[in-house]
């Protein structure tokens, strides 16, 4: 009968440089497919505890003296929006990402999957964030326009700033959107990248199978 899969032979030979870097790729590039399916979904900053993006800190005075105003429901759903924005921002990320994959070369292969089980992710966020930041700034503001955050920002900022001696605060809210969504994205890859090193379940490919098999 033909044999289905790789024989005993084919799963003991060396990783070839080229199986290597294909792994890593290929679990990188389900990460960010399943990370982004999750931060995308409505609640999925709002209601995860470790993505949920709170009112700017720099600004915290403006929350706090504006809720003893009476504008705590208004700064309540300000927060609301704020994450909202990162959702709708988070569906245009894939290609993003998967373009970012691609910069990874054969010869960090290795030392990625011998690395801790973030090493991957590690890499690519520290040779990729500025260019994600700068393309996702525009998809940032672009979600921010959608949900009319402004609309309840602005308010907020008028309440306060009506205040007498108080310092004018007026945070950039694309910046801060755009930096806690990134930030929780990478949260969340980390999180999948985790799981498939140990996780002989979450290897659902053959290549990955032997790519991360070598490891245990």
């Amino acid at each position: 009968a033909e044999t289905v899969g790789p024989t005993p032979s084919e799963k003991t030979q060396p990783l070839s440089n080229g199986e290597v870097i294909s792994g890593l790729k290929e679990a990188l590039n389900i990460g960010v497919k399943n990370a982004a399916g999750m931060a995308s979904k409505e609640d999925g900053f709002y209601r995860n505890k470790l993505l949920f993006i709170p009112f700017p800190q720099e600004a915290i005075n403006v929350k706090e003296k504006v809720d003893a105003l009476g504008f705590q429901a208004q700064t309540d759903k300000f927060v609301m929006t704020l994450n909202r924005a990162a959702e709708e921002a988070t569906k245009s990320a894939i290609p993003i990402f998967v373009d970012a994959i691609t910069n990874m070369t054969i010869s960090d292969g290795f030392n990625i999957l011998k690395g801790n089980d973030s090493a991957a992710t590690e890499y690519l966020q520290q040779n990729t964030t500025l260019a994600l930041t700068q393309s996702f700034t525009p998809v940032v503001q672009s979600a921010i326009d959608k949900v009319e955050l402004t609309k309840y920002w602005n308010p907020i900022i008028d309440k306060y700033n009506k205040i007498p001696f108080v310092e004018k605060q007026n945070p950039d809210l694309t910046a801060y959107v755009t930096q806690r969504a990134i930030t929780g994205l990478f949260k969340l890859v980390q999180a999948e990248e985790a799981k498939i090193r140990k996780d002989p379940v979450a290897r659902v490919t053959d290549l990955l199978q032997r790519v991360f098999g070598s490891l245990d």
